[in-house]
């Protein structure tokens, strides 16, 4: 292939992956604001501002587009909370709030959505399953990371995880009523925690 040839390859993948972006963030949005029942192919379409037949093309059946746009949504708040680094003692509460964050947002609306129709839909569970278990193990893994925790001192691992079951228990509560005056006190008591628990 020439370089014309080239030329012309790289705009069309560009626009091809914008359109992949565009719909993996619709079907998020729609998730979270519709649930399983009122979020089709042709409503996420819709909303990325393409074709069904573009977005049947990136994602053939609606599984696909879901569990998908979960995973990379998950990614790219993986990655904004990796910018963090590493928090230290002095930062722990912030890294506590940003743990927080990741269980109050649009994203956990959507996965939690995912998850009850995984509940009753036999395609979608196993891939459901697959997929919360490696962004729980991502989660974990980068939670540790930004406490500068060693697990190997017994009961770390085990606070580690109470701070994530900690926060996924807020998230749930922040999905019916505006909880960020409680919200705040229980991000401040989990960081004293850490303090006593990692030193």
């Amino acid at each position: 292939m020439g370089a014309l040839g080239q030329g012309l390859a790289a705009p069309k993948q560009d626009r091809s992956r914008a359109t992949r972006r565009r719909l993996l963030e619709a079907a998020v949005s729609c998730l979270a604001e519709h649930g399983w029942a009122g979020s089709t192919v042709s409503v996420v379409a819709e909303r990325a501002g393409v074709s069904r037949g573009a977005a049947q093309h990136h994602f053939p059946t609606r599984e696909d587009l879901f569990t998908a746009a979960v995973e990379y949504v998950a990614e790219e708040r993986s990655t904004a909370l990796r910018a963090l680094g590493p928090a230290g003692p002095t930062r722990r509460r912030e890294v506590v709030e940003a743990v927080v964050a990741l269980y109050t947002g649009t994203l956990f609306r959507a996965a939690l959505h995912l998850w009850v129709a995984a509940s009753d839909e036999e395609q979608l569970r196993p891939r459901v399953t697959e997929l919360e278990a490696r962004v729980g193990r991502e989660a974990h893994r980068m939670t540790v990371e930004l406490l500068g925790a060693d697990e190997s001192v017994p009961g770390v691992r085990e606070t580690v995880q109470g701070l994530l079951d900690m926060a996924r228990g807020l998230g749930l509560a922040t999905l019916l009523t505006d909880d960020t005056q409680r919200r705040n006190r229980v991000v401040a008591q989990w960081a004293r925690i850490l303090e006593t628990a990692l030193g």
